[in-house]
């Protein structure tokens, strides 16, 4: 698969949601590139697990998932080759994002499986935030690798152990 390098993406939505667990808080943003394909990143997480922030695309998230036995439900395991010699955590905060953005959902009575769903809502969302004039504010602003959130940002969505490299344009 080939990876998509960080200035090939438009921000178009960052958000958090929990982790599977439910023990901590995952930030994470969508983007798109100039193909408007849609990419997904994990940019911190309130626990103390490390994770990658390398964009991945959703078609890769999508062509893993066709790969899995019908009868299997869908877990983070299956995730885990799209992050080769990455994070372990990342997998799974990505199932957790995919849940959020209702993409994939829970499996009655199975701890953390999940069924694909219809997509099409979130590609409505998606295609609403491509064609919006707006820049995104992650896009506008410099990224700094930071450790703790600025006055600023306190009571946004961003918890304070969210890490982001930094980009010049």
């Amino acid at each position: 698969m080939k990876k998509t390098s960080f200035e090939n993406i438009r921000v178009l939505k960052t958000d958090t949601c929990k982790s599977l667990s439910g023990k901590s808080k995952i930030s994470y943003q969508i983007g798109c590139n100039s193909k408007n394909d849609i990419h997904f990143r994990i940019t911190g997480n309130t626990g103390g697990g490390f994770s990658s922030n390398e964009w991945i695309p959703l078609n890769a998230i999508l062509q893993t998932f066709k790969k899995v036995p019908k009868d299997s439900p869908l877990t983070s395991i299956y995730l885990f080759p799209l992050f080769k010699g990455k994070s372990v955590n990342t997998p799974s905060f990505l199932m957790a994002v995919l849940l959020m953005e209702n993409l994939v959902e829970p499996l009655p009575k199975k701890i953390r499986c999940h069924r694909l769903i219809d997509p099409k809502p979130f590609f409505v969302e998606m295609k609403q935030l491509m064609s919006s004039k707006k820049v995104s504010p992650a896009v506008a602003k410099k990224r700094t690798l930071t450790k703790k959130v600025s006055k600023k940002s306190v009571g946004k969505k961003r918890p304070s152990t969210s890490k982001t490299k930094t980009v010049k344009k």
